[in-house]
Formats: structure tokens, sequence, C-alpha cells
């Protein structure tokens, strides 16, 4: 005979994946995409009582501001932003309508801008990007709670 598990409220709720998803057309405000995700990430926290730190907190909006500005400069038409958390980390996922991969910009101490990408993979967990049989996706992790040896990316040891 089988044993049998019985599982909480509280564990069927955070074994679930919470999502969010933002259609955006390339005429709204980046700082519209920012607000989303933080309402996003304090609904996380507030309703489903998971931590989030404050750093996570802040990179979230500020890799969600970087892709989404990129999406809006490099790819004319829609794009897609898609908010995932499961096992401890909030996925950020970015669809656009340009098949061509980004690439990050040579070192260079006089450029001004242009930093989006570097940025994003300093301070994330991972960094993916995918063509799509449209478009491409650009995909990348930060962990909910801070690295207890300080990585500013919140990489576990």
């Amino acid at each position: 005979m089988a044993a049998v598990v019985f599982q909480t409220e509280y564990e069927l709720l955070v074994s679930r994946p919470i999502v969010s998803a933002m259609a955006l057309d390339g005429s709204e405000p980046i700082a519209g995409a920012r607000r989303a995700a933080r309402s996003f990430m304090t609904d996380v926290q507030a309703v489903h009582g998971l931590p989030v730190s404050d750093r996570a907190m802040s990179m979230v909006e500020l890799v969600v501001s970087e892709l989404v500005t990129n999406a809006y400069r490099y790819a004319p038409g829609p794009c897609l932003l898609e908010l995932e958390v499961s096992a401890g980390v909030v996925e950020i996922s970015v669809w656009d309508t340009v098949a061509q991969l980004p690439a990050v910009s040579p070192a260079d101490p006089g450029r001004v801008g242009q930093h989006g990408l570097e940025i994003a993979m300093a301070v994330c967990r991972s960094f993916e990007v995918r063509r799509e049989p449209v478009g491409k996706r650009v995909k990348v992790t930060i962990g909910l709670v801070d690295d207890p040896g300080g990585d500013p990316a919140g990489r576990l040891l």
C-alpha cells in the first residue's frame, strides 16, 4: 500500500509558480514596466508571503528597465514582459520581434550608454538569449533573497 502525503494549503501555494505578463506596444513609458515589476514583487511578498530582499526588489526593477529599454530601442513593434517566481528566484523574460541576438559592446571607458546587457549579466544569476519562431527572448533570473556570501548577483555558493 502506497503512503499518502498530505500538503498544507501553504505548501500547495508556495509550490506553484507566481506569474505576471504584460504586453507592451512600445508607446508606454518604461517607468510603467518598472512600476508593474515592483507591484508584482510587492505582491509576491505581501500576498504570497515569500521573502524578497531589498536588493532583489531593486535589481528586478533595474533589469526590467534595461531589458524593456533594449526591446523598445532595437525592435520595432510589440514586446512581452513576463515575470515568474518559483524555487526562490524571479525569472524575467522579455520577448520582442527582432531575431537578431543582442551583443555586449566592447569595453570603452568613453562610451555613454549601451550598458544594459552588461548590467543585467552582472546582477543576475543566469542570463539566456534565444531565438523564437518570431523574434527573440531574453530570460534572466534573480534570487529573491540575498546571498549569505554577499555576492551582488545573489548567487548561491
